[in-house]
């Protein structure tokens, strides 16, 4: 594998001590570095942090922490603007993303996957057809353990030095990024998303586009022959996946083609949605550019069931199925759940924190692929104003036990049930995932 830079000296102040902050703190420690943790409010779950001995500050800026540290992490939900990143950077100190420092720490090769949507689906089909290729394999990011914590002597480090590691990384790691240059890149999509922290979508563009800017001739980049950038950046061998000529792994009457070879029909993925064969084809790309037998990746697309959260039926009751896409944190992710159900079956509950976005393209895919609407969260006054003139029924919730309630009340055998919010959980739940959950119990209540 390439070199990785070094690290500073510490002491280290880890800013956000959420799941990434608290992973690099804690690998930090076992490193023999003085560590100091802070967060602006009071998170639970900091026992780890100390058990390993690190300095706890919580409820302040932590600017005048500054004196005490030589370098920082700073944890992906942490704004660049926030007061004590802000002196960090003015005094000359390095500030390293939790990313980036997990890099560093590994000398495995890294496959790293970034887009607005199908991220995480993404990466659980490239680590199971590694695992179909009897290949060692991590899964980290977003999705499972932080990659700093990979590099951890706890239950999740460890990692195998053979093993490739495969990351979901979001535009909030990649805009932290410094050296981060992994060995294969995978580009899915971009769409307008996270508008509140990046300020304008040019800004989101080039967050993610930093998966590509530092790599090398020897280096994978795969991306979507439909992507509407004029340079991908890095100096990287291009493969291409999408429907039209000049696509490495190609779509064509409904059959997957890799360099003019079959690879599998479109019917014989598992996974719903016409998402997620783009999913599928840059899983497929990425692995079958790297060396993975085609065989493998054949069988590994055939019997991958999917992930929580994205599209998981939970129940089916009385005719009706319950599916629960509380992922969908975005409209685009929204747009494509509702593609993926016959038209007019739809009871979409919708709603949260909408991180900014413009909720009116939802309007003409609604009106004709739903029967009604529930929306919950704090933004449900905006998204009734876009969804204005809509045919379906839109009714406010509040919450999603009320939602749930309404759309119990009124679903038809045949209809389907679908939690696919479009914005962000925090309003009302601890994050998507906690949202998904409270859904599946109650589907099944």
């Amino acid at each position: 594998m390439k070199p990785r830079p070094g690290l500073s000296e510490g002491p280290w102040l880890v800013v956000g001590l959420a799941r990434s902050g608290v992973a690099a703190a804690v690998v930090l420690r076992e490193r023999g570095e003085q560590v100091i943790g802070l967060d602006s409010g009071t998170p639970e779950g900091l026992e780890a942090l100390t058990q390993a001995g690190v300095e706890l500050h919580l409820g302040v800026d932590g600017v005048a922490l500054l004196e005490k540290a030589r370098a920082v992490v700073k944890s992906p939900g942490v704004p660049a603007q926030a007061p004590v990143i802000v002196a960090a950077r003015t005094r000359g100190l390095p500030v390293l993303g939790e990313l980036e420092l997990g890099w560093r720490l590994l000398q495995n090769e890294f496959v790293a996957v970034t887009g607005t949507n199908g991220k995480t689906t993404t990466v659980e089909l490239i680590g199971h057809i590694h695992r179909e290729a009897a290949l060692p394999v991590a899964v980290a990011g977003n999705v499972g353990a932080a990659v700093s914590g990979l590099a951890s002597g706890g239950p999740a480090g460890g990692v195998d030095a053979r093993a490739t590691i495969v990351c979901e990384v979001s535009s909030f790691q990649l805009e932290d990024t410094l050296a981060f240059a992994p060995e294969a890149a995978v580009l899915l999509n971009i769409t307008p998303d996270h508008l509140d922290r990046h300020g304008t979508f040019a800004a989101y563009r080039d967050a993610k586009l930093e998966i590509f800017a530092r790599q090398g001739n020897e280096d994978i980049a795969v991306a979507p022959l439909s992507l509407d950038v004029e340079d991908l950046g890095g100096c990287a061998r291009r493969v291409w996946f999408g429907e039209g000529s000049g696509a490495a792994l190609s779509l064509s009457a409904g059959e997957l083609w890799w360099e003019e070879r079959a690879l599998l029909r479109v019917d014989e993925l598992r996974l719903p949605g016409r998402h997620n064969v783009q999913n599928a084809m840059a899983a497929a790309a990425v692995c079958l550019a790297r060396g993975i037998e085609a065989d493998a990746v054949r069988a590994g697309l055939r019997s991958f069931a999917g992930v929580q959260h994205r599209l998981e039926e939970v129940a089916s009751r009385d005719g009706v199925r319950w599916v629960n896409d509380s992922k969908a944190t975005n409209v685009a992710s929204t747009l494509v759940a509702l593609d993926a159900f016959a038209p007019g079956t739809i009871h979409l509950i919708l709603g949260g924190q909408g991180k900014g976005q413009d909720f009116a393209e939802l309007r003409g895919p609604v009106g004709t692929r739903c029967k009604a609407v529930y929306l919950i969260g704090e933004d449900a006054a905006e998204i009734v104003a876009a969804l204005d003139g809509v045919q379906a029924p839109v009714r406010e919730c509040g919450d999603l036990e009320h939602a749930v309630s309404a759309a119990r009340a009124t679903a038809q055998p045949g209809d389907v049930v679908l939690l696919s919010p479009a914005c962000a959980s925090f309003d009302q739940f601890a994050d998507y995932e906690a949202r998904g959950e409270r859904f599946r119990e109650l589907a099944g209540g």
